[in-house]
C-alpha cells in the first residue's frame, strides 16, 4: 500500500491505496464519488473523465499515486446546486438519455469552454471525441455546449 494525498473538488484526502490503483477506483471505492463511472476500463469511452488541473483525464488510466497534489475535479465538484452553465444547458437541451456518460461529457465540455468560450462545431467535435454516448445524443450535446457558451457570456441562451 502507498499513502497519497489527493486534492479532489477543493478538499484534501489522504488515502492508502495499492500503487497501481487507478484514480477511478480511488474515487469510487475509497471516497464514494460514484459520479465518475466505470465503463471500458481502457480509456476510450470517457465515462470516467475527470479534470486534472483543468485538463480532461481518463481516470481509469492514471494511477491515483501519480495524482498527488494535483487539482482533481469530479462531476460532484462542478457545482453543488447544478447551476453551472454547462449543467443548465444540459438540462435545457434534454441531453441525457440513459445518463451514464454524462458526467464525463459535461466535464469535457467545461474544459472546452474554459479554453474556448465560443467553439465551432469542429472545435466541439474535436474536444468531445474522447467521450462516447451509446444513446447517440451527440446533436443535443453540441447544442447544449453552444447554449452553455451563451449562458456563460450572459446571453440567456436562446436557441
Amino acid at each position: 500500500m502507498s499513502q497519497v494525498t489527493l486534492k479532489i473538488n477543493g478538499a484534501s484526502h489522504t488515502l492508502d491505496v495499492p500503487p497501481d490503483m487507478p484514480l477511478l477506483w480511488a474515487l469510487r471505492d475509497k471516497l464514494n464519488l460514484v459520479g465518475t463511472k466505470f465503463s471500458c476500463g481502457i480509456g476510450i469511452c470517457g465515462s470516467c473523465m475527470v479534470l486534472v488541473n483543468g485538463v480532461p483525464t481518463q481516470s481509469c488510466l492514471v494511477p491515483a499515486v501519480d495524482m498527488a497534489e494535483l487539482n482533481i475535479m469530479t462531476i460532484e465538484g462542478l457545482a453543488p446546486d447544478g447551476d453551472h452553465p454547462v449543467q443548465r444547458a444540459w438540462n435545457d437541451e434534454d441531453v441525457a438519455q440513459c445518463g451514464y456518460c454524462q458526467g464525463g461529457q459535461i466535464l469535457a465540455a467545461v474544459a472546452l469552454l474554459d479554453r474556448n468560450p465560443n467553439p465551432s462545431d469542429k472545435d466541439i467535435d474535436g474536444a468531445m471525441s474522447g467521450n462516447l454516448c451509446r444513446c447517440g445524443t451527440y446533436p443535443r450535446i453540441r447544442k447544449a455546449i453552444k447554449r452553455a457558451a451563451q449562458y456563460a457570456a450572459g446571453e440567456g441562451g436562446a436557441s
